[in-house]
């Protein structure tokens, strides 16, 4: 009797790439299988480059979250996310294009451009097609996509619902170097809780005020402090001007209160433990194009 040798074990990294507000947080957060990227409807909710680890019996697939690219690149904080989410491509294995079901704007164009050059496996991934009534438009688009772009495959997904996710990863997976996995079973990423802390905060800001406020803030952790079964963490919420100031803080600290109250119970879905939050915020002028400010913020990757 001849048996057949068991497929080698892969491992590498996968990049999402896409312009703003396309699902990508969405579908690293379906992939892994719980909430590591914040989401919110604002474009440009991702700020840095998040690392999210699937692990499965036949591969470990390290994927990087990026920001969206965009052309508005003014401010310095701007300048810095698309420096971010163009490096990203060169560092993996494997690229996954994500775009809106059925569009096809310049700014995917050009994102194509910068990724074909690279000479490795391009998936594209066609998100949101739950919005779309008539899904036989989807292979017709398709068709005349790949028909002048060279995707190595297409997939056609609801990320919110994780419809064409498993199909996604199977190929993902097959087109991996062998390899041994290098992140313990239980990682599902390599960014510490602090990091973490701090997204969950700005997640309330953009969910609560994004219409006032909608890239104005930033925060940073000052204290976190763990004790058996509670984290004390202190975090600074960062403005532009004085009169955001107020309205994040509210009448009689009520808009504050609102916030905190909903990131202490992200962090304690999320780190399956107590969580003591304590919010203040503070003013610096144009913070968001201070390169200064951007590295004491954790911009500066």
């Amino acid at each position: 009797m001849v048996t057949e040798a068991p497929a080698a074990h892969r491992f590498g990294s996968a990049a999402l790439i896409g312009r703003p507000n396309v699902g990508k947080s969405t579908l690293l957060n379906a992939m892994l299988g719980t909430r590591l990227s914040i989401v919110t409807r604002k474009p440009q909710t991702t700020r840095h480059r998040i690392l999210g680890v699937v692990t499965r019996p036949d591969a470990q697939i390290a994927f990087l979250d990026t920001p969206g690219l965009h052309r508005e690149a003014g401010r310095a904080l701007n300048r810095q996310l698309n420096r971010v989410a163009r490096q990203a491509p060169e560092e993996v294995d494997v690229l996954i294009h994500v775009i809106d079901a059925p569009q096809w704007r310049d700014e995917d164009e050009a994102i194509w451009n910068l990724l074909a050059p690279l000479g490795k496996p391009v998936l594209l991934v066609v998100n949101k097609v739950d919005r779309l009534a008539d899904k036989t438009r989807l292979l017709a688009f398709a068709a005349e996509l790949t028909r002048t772009h060279s995707y190595a495959g297409v997939h056609f997904l609801c990320a919110r619902r994780g419809d064409g996710v498993p199909a996604l990863l199977d190929e993902v997976a097959a087109l991996l170097p062998a390899g041994a996995a290098m992140f313990a079973a239980d990682e599902f990423t390599d960014r510490s809780e602090r990091f973490l802390a701090a997204e969950l905060v700005r997640e309330q800001l953009m969910v609560q005020l994004g219409d006032e406020l909608p890239y104005a803030t930033a925060v940073e952790i000052e204290r976190f402090e763990d004790q058996p079964g509670l984290s004390r963490i202190g975090a600074v919420i960062w403005v532009e001007r004085d009169g955001q100031k107020g309205i994040v803080i509210g009448a009689g600290g009520s808009q504050l209160k609102k916030i905190g109250s909903a990131a202490r119970r992200a962090m304690e879905r999320l780190f399956e433990r107590r969580v003591h939050l304590e919010l203040w915020v503070r003013v610096r002028d144009s913070w968001s194009d201070d390169a200064a400010a951007l590295k004491q913020f954790g911009y500066a990757e």
